[in-house]
């Protein structure tokens, strides 16, 4: 039996799949479940609202929702569900993702969407935000956390080497 997944990436067209896998690929390697869904606040909004009012009830801890152009569905999706949001802009317009960092970044009062960087860096970013809430309950999760950021580190101490020995 599959394991329920704790995080769900949500995107609105399944041409953004090429960006958000960055968010599966990295709650891969901490062993998170999630799943992936498209639905859009545009184009199918009583789907994706329907979507976000189960997510609760669903057993699902964190959302994370890609979007480019206006990027509503973060928004949308945040405005049905108390769980926490975190919305990647994508650069799939012709302003590069510059509006959806905006629209994402200036949520009303209320109803907050935490926000990442732009593109797949945002993509992956989203996933270690998403591991760092579940974390708070979970020791298994603080640990492969704290040795995440040490493998960090000891690359940047292991390239300043390479560059002073150059």
């Amino acid at each position: 039996m599959k394991e329920k997944p704790l995080v769900t990436i949500v995107m609105g067209s399944d041409s953004d799949f090429s960006v958000m896998e960055e968010t599966g690929k990295t709650l891969d390697e901490f062993g998170v479940t999630y799943e992936y869904k498209v639905t859009s606040a545009h184009r199918s909004p009583d789907q994706a609202v329907t979507f976000a009012k189960g997510l609760f009830d669903r057993g699902i801890k964190v959302v994370i929702a890609g979007a480019s152009y206006s990027a509503h569905l973060p928004g949308v999706l945040a405005s049905h569900t108390t769980l926490p949001v975190i919305g990647v802009p994508l650069d799939a317009s012709p302003l590069k993702g510059m509006e959806a960092l905006f629209s994402m970044g200036q949520m009303p009062p209320g109803v907050p969407v935490a926000t990442v960087t732009i593109g797949k860096a945002g993509a992956k970013n989203a996933a270690l935000f998403a591991v760092e809430i579940l974390a708070t309950n979970d020791e298994r999760l603080q640990k492969l956390l704290k040795d995440h950021r040490a493998q960090i580190a000891a690359s940047v101490e292991e390239k300043d080497k390479n560059v002073r020995n150059s």
